[in-house]
């Protein structure tokens, strides 16, 4: 059976997904030479004008219940349109989890999931709705900043989609449409020092770059505070991982951030111990990265104390 291509729009409420949805069946022509299924599950700003949506054969479904997003009534949508292409406009207040794992009719396969997101409400959001506004992210192919200017925050933004979601391309567009690719802000701190000095507030910035572009700090010396993961018959002879735990979404989402040490005393050091620790980062193989990555040789090590917030944050 020929596969029906699954467009899935996430993102929360006035972020723009019905705007997206146009674009790509009207303006770049997506939409023609097929028949085409609108499911929309929530009412914006925007709205689709059906009558314009028959002349690219194309269907308009509402569901308004997340209960009513269910296996059967996906089922009945395909035996009444018959489409060969879907685009699902997801209701920003939903979980995404549930339809993810749906049985979705014979031939149906998501094939692109992309978010959109309004850069000028972002922080905001992320204050007082962290964990819902992250659930229209985490599945995201594509995640598209609209509305940026140039105070937009770029790096920030990446830094957050990306402790999530490390697989999604990331796009910033600007009010006028066009996409904004110049370079997003500096690190926070200083990559040609001697020692570079990593705080416990710009730690997940460092951790994602040095992960996403490991590289850069090849023969540098880094020095940061970090708690100790050497479980006993869990750690190679010689190995230990200083990290941090960070908090990308909410509680529920904490996970220990850190890096392969390699260290000949690496057992004299107790586990869920602090440190301060300087090393000398090596870009090189490590099965852990499952290639090339960074790996920590220590020049020092001392001592340290618990500090008073132990986790670290990607924002």
């Amino acid at each position: 059976m020929e596969e029906i291509p699954v467009y899935l729009f996430t993102g929360f409420m006035d972020s723009g997904k019905t705007t997206l949805i146009h674009e790509t069946l009207y303006e770049n022509g997506f939409g023609e030479d097929a028949r085409n299924l609108v499911i929309c599950c929530e009412d914006g700003d925007v709205e689709y004008e059906e009558e314009k949506l028959h002349t690219i054969t194309g269907n308009l479904a509402m569901i308004e219940k997340q209960e009513d997003l269910n296996e059967e009534a996906l089922q009945q949508l395909n035996d009444k349109y018959r489409p060969q292409q879907v685009f699902l406009e997801y209701n920003g207040t939903w979980e995404v989890g549930p339809f993810l794992e749906m049985k979705l009719p014979k031939g149906w396969e998501v094939v692109q999931s992309l978010a959109t997101v309004d850069a000028g409400t972002f922080e905001l959001y992320l204050s007082n709705m962290r964990a819902m506004i992250m659930e229209q992210l985490f599945a995201a192919d594509v995640v598209i900043f609209n509305r940026c200017d140039d105070n937009t925050p770029k790096g920030k933004f990446r830094r957050v989609v990306k402790a999530l979601n490390r697989r999604a391309q990331i796009v910033y567009e600007r009010r006028d449409g066009t996409i904004d690719e110049r370079d997003m802000e500096e690190l926070p701190f200083d990559i040609n020092a001697e020692v570079i000095d990593i705080t416990d507030a710009d730690y997940g910035i460092w951790y994602m770059d040095a992960m996403e572009d490991p590289k850069k700090y090849d023969g540098k010396k880094i020095r940061f505070l970090a708690l100790v993961y050497r479980p006993q018959r869990k750690m190679k002879k010689g190995v230990f991982v200083p990290g941090r735990f960070a908090m990308t979404c909410c509680e529920a989402d904490i996970q220990f951030v850190g890096f392969k040490c390699r260290y000949d005393r690496a057992e004299d050091i107790p586990h869920r111990s602090w440190i301060d620790i300087t090393a000398e980062v090596k870009y090189e193989f490590a099965i852990e990265y499952h290639g090339r990555g960074p790996v920590l040789y220590p020049v020092s090590i001392k001592p340290a104390e618990k500090p008073e917030d132990e986790l670290v944050y990607f924002s």
